[in-house]
């Protein structure tokens, strides 16, 4: 099986392709090949098969078809910009998390007008496509009414991701991942970092910035469960999906005061105080359009699994970051 990683420099396309080598194989199929690509070259991994490195922007004219025409079986599209930057620089925006991703559908489609190829393409999505108004917890039939352009990005990704495989150029499935934390490495230009950075920071002995009062609500999955869910969607069914092609990933809701008490019992008072209370209306603004919490029927029917409780998501920062730095 060949394997194209599209935003394999950041965090979970680094996580991702730290365990598609230690697996070594997708379902019965053996990885032999990895192409990995982001706008500054990948690190190479230890991977006995053959790897190819490339520094590229996917939203630059021709390079989606060079890297289709290696006909990878599997694509994982990670590549975007995240949610407060997209916001920020709305051209940007637009040309990395829409325009790059049709041109990857269209090189997909045109290579297969050639030859047949049909390809397994795995879309990142997220819980951004989502916005008020929202009940609680928001099920698989809730309407799509984002609010930020990030989420208007994505969404439109998800019907371009849904058309394409309903006319059979390829055999799309998007996965809406909850916010990631706690996120490794240092802070990101997301809305959403502090999320991580208030537990991230602390943990590591640093002052950490609070911009949203305690009560704020959201969704959230482990870096670990998040690679899970990329790692089913690649293997799984797709014949259940049929045209509903994206699915909300399972998740932990939490408010940012359940959050501090897992680093509390986790790490105790001193960590904790290391936190610092600066309100930013614009974060708040947008964070208030987010939601909170879910019931993802559909995909815990097809198989997917996420993290049990936010102790168990701060336990697997520990384990994979901070002891597994000292091993």
């Amino acid at each position: 099986m060949h394997i194209l990683v599209l935003g394999a420099a950041g965090m979970m396309g680094r996580k991702l392709t730290t365990q598609l080598v230690r697996q070594a194989k997708l379902g019965e199929r053996p990885v032999s090949k990895l192409t990995l690509v982001d706008v500054v070259a990948p690190d190479r991994p230890d991977f006995a098969g053959e790897v190819k490195l490339h520094a590229a922007d996917l939203s630059t004219p021709g390079t989606a078809e060079v890297l289709v025409g290696s006909r990878p079986d599997l694509i994982f599209h990670l590549a975007a910009i995240v949610s407060g930057e997209a916001e920020a620089d709305f051209e940007k925006g637009y040309r990395i998390n829409m325009d790059a991703t049709r041109s990857l559908f269209e090189a997909i489609r045109l290579e297969g007008a050639r030859r047949p190829y049909y390809p397994r393409v795995v879309f990142t999505s997220s819980i951004a496509v989502f916005g008020t108004p929202f009940p609680d917890v928001i099920d698989d039939d809730h309407v799509l009414t984002p609010l930020t352009s990030y989420g208007a990005q994505k969404a439109i990704g998800e019907l371009l991701l849904a058309d394409y495989s309903r006319r059979g150029f390829f055999d799309g499935i998007g996965v809406r991942l909850p916010t990631i934390v706690i996120r490794p490495g240092k802070p990101n230009k997301a809305a959403s970092g502090f999320f991580s950075g208030i537990l991230r920071e602390p943990l590591l002995g640093q002052e950490a910035v609070l911009p949203v009062p305690d009560t704020v609500r959201h969704w959230f999955a482990s870096p670990r469960a998040a690679v899970g869910f990329l790692l089913h969607a690649a293997v799984m069914d797709t014949a259940p999906l049929g045209i509903r092609r994206s699915l909300n990933m399972p998740g932990i809701t939490a408010t940012v005061a359940e959050e501090i008490a897992a680093l509390q019992r986790a790490a105790g008072d001193e960590a904790v105080a290391l936190i610092r209370r600066e309100r930013d209306p614009v974060i708040e603004q947008i964070v208030a359009g987010w939601p909170r919490a879910f019931d993802p029927e559909r995909a815990l029917a097809l198989g997917f699994s996420g993290d049990t409780s936010f102790d168990e998501i701060v336990q697997i920062y520990v384990e994979d970051e901070l002891e597994g730095a000292r091993s």
